[in-house]
């Protein structure tokens, strides 16, 4: 690449030196932000100085045209602007508007972890949650009332949801839209389907990552755990998988989220019943113990939002 220099000594070396040279001069310093700069900083400037920032001055000027012709410019995604730089002009290269949003909206998303979860999830907001079905405003507003609290207080322990409902009725949908909502006033979550992490957690098992698979969720600042209930029960997963990371999440006072086709009730039952035949209905009490200390019952209903236009 060509700097300024070398562009303003090639005008300069097609003949009549110094016939150019004024006119490159006047073609910069006749420009209006060149012009309203100087005037803006005119105490500042003498003669002197203004001459000895022609080139910067020039360089100004051609990166705004390359801008404006839709050109490729020297620092793309910046443009330039002029500042005073001790006793000479020089520029400052400022992030556009469209490369701050674009990276904002980079960092939101990177903010919203899905584990197993349909990518689309990232996109999902309050403004496109459906409200045709009336019986799904209660939820919303729920929801809208935990992300409140949670910009409000941040530091304090806030009760999640425990949405549960019939298939396809928009319970990830709307945990996702929380998620990203929060991931905009800098929240961090992580989504997660627990049954393929249940599946996933016994192979983990042969490596010794039990532990390590754990943490990651133990940490999260905000963690939703997708359509518990679904899985194959077994008291291994129920009391040293799943109860050990809500217990961890009530110890840390930490947000947490759950989708389920089962109400409390029901998923009480289910965790009661092992695979094995076993059941143990203390042990499902203690684990539903913690769900309800970490989230509040809310009944989402509808029509299946799947296999529907």
């Amino acid at each position: 690449m060509r700097n300024i220099g070398e562009d303003i000594s090639h005008e300069l070396n097609k003949g009549n030196f110094r016939q150019r040279l004024d006119q490159t001069k006047a073609q910069v310093l006749s420009d209006p932000d060149v012009r309203q700069f100087i005037d803006k900083h005119k105490e500042d400037l003498d003669q002197e100085t203004i001459d000895r920032s022609i080139s910067k001055l020039y360089e100004f000027v051609q990166e705004k045209e390359r801008i404006r012709a839709g050109k490729r410019p020297k620092f793309p995604n910046f443009y330039p602007k002029l500042i005073m730089n001790f006793n000479y002009i020089d520029i400052e290269y400022q992030a556009t508007d469209e490369f701050l949003a674009a990276q904002k909206e980079r960092e939101k998303k990177q903010r919203v972890t899905l584990l197993e979860m349909p990518k689309d999830l990232k996109e999902a907001s309050f403004q496109n949650f459906d409200l045709t079905d009336p019986k799904r405003q209660a939820a919303l507003e729920k929801a809208i009332d935990f992300v409140e609290a949670m910009q409000s207080k941040p530091k304090q322990f806030h009760q999640g949801l425990y949405l549960h409902g019939p298939f396809g009725v928009g319970k990830s949908f709307l945990a996702a839209a929380v998620a990203n909502h929060l991931a905009e006033h800098g929240f961090t979550t992580t989504l997660f389907h627990y049954p393929t992490f249940i599946s996933e957690i016994k192979s983990a098992i042969k490596d010794n990552r039990v532990n390590q698979r754990l943490k990651s969720l133990q940490d999260a600042q905000v963690l939703m755990i997708d359509d518990i209930g679904a899985e194959s029960n077994s008291a291994w997963v129920r009391d040293e998988v799943l109860g050990v990371l809500l217990q961890n999440r009530m110890s840390q006072s930490q947000a947490t989220f759950f989708t389920s086709n089962f109400s409390m009730k029901e998923l009480e039952n289910h965790l009661a019943h092992t695979n094995q035949g076993d059941s143990e209905t203390v042990k499902a009490q203690r684990i539903m113990e913690r769900v309800r200390y970490l989230s509040e019952e809310v009944t989402m209903s509808g029509r299946n939002r799947r296999y529907s236009d």
